[in-house]
Parts: C-alpha cells; sequence; structure tokens
C-alpha cells in the first residue's frame, strides 16, 4: 500500500531554514505528481507546493513563492521540500501528498 514518511521538520528561528523530506513506497513514485500541504492550528490544510512526476516543472502557493522549493529524487523515491525565509506564519503541520494519501505530516515551527 502506499505510505509516505514525511521527516525534517523542527523548531526553527524567523529567518532560518529546515528542508522536509517524503519517502514514499508501494507505487510507482517516478510516474506521479507529488505536493506539500500544511496544516496550522484552527486552519484548513492548503497546498503549498507540487512538482510534477518528471521533475520538470513546480507550482507554489503565492505565500511561499521564491522562498520554498520542491523538488523530488525519483532514484530515490523522495521528494523534497527546501524552505528559507521561514516566517511565524509558516507555522504548521507538513504533509506530503501521493493521489488520495497523505503522510502523518511533520511539525514545523517557526518562533524565536
Amino acid at each position: 500500500q502506499v505510505q509516505l514518511v514525511e521527516s525534517g521538520g523542527g523548531l526553527v528561528q524567523p529567518g532560518g531554514s529546515l528542508r522536509l523530506s517524503c519517502a514514499a513506497s508501494g507505487f510507482t513514485f517516478s510516474m506521479y505528481a507529488m505536493s506539500w500541504y500544511r496544516q496550522a492550528p484552527g486552519k484548513e490544510r492548503e497546498l503549498v507546493a507540487v512538482i510534477s512526476a518528471a521533475g520538470g516543472s513546480a507550482n507554489y502557493a503565492d505565500s511561499v513563492k521564491g522562498r520554498f522549493t520542491i523538488s523530488r529524487d525519483n532514484a530515490k523515491n523522495t521528494v523534497y521540500l527546501q524552505m528559507n525565509s521561514l516566517k511565524p506564519e509558516d507555522t504548521a503541520v507538513y504533509y506530503c501528498k501521493s493521489g488520495i494519501s497523505y503522510g502523518k505530516g511533520t511539525l514545523v515551527t517557526v518562533s524565536s
């Protein structure tokens, strides 16, 4: 079955950086677009970024454009989210998604 395992979250100061990883298994990773979502406390889950199956194209939420970069390594069945210039409003649980499946998420807290 599809398994998505996120890692790399933690506590970071405003202006800092983190790189999230999502290890995928149970499906042919290289054939599917992958995406990152996030859910802040008291808010609905929102799309952050999506990358095509081959990695040639990506799209971002306006709120993270220019700060976050999604990438993937199809040889390692892994998708990444590089987050720079983090802001307190980026605090959320971050999930990767393939098709209709989400991972369990990793918590990112941006605070001084």
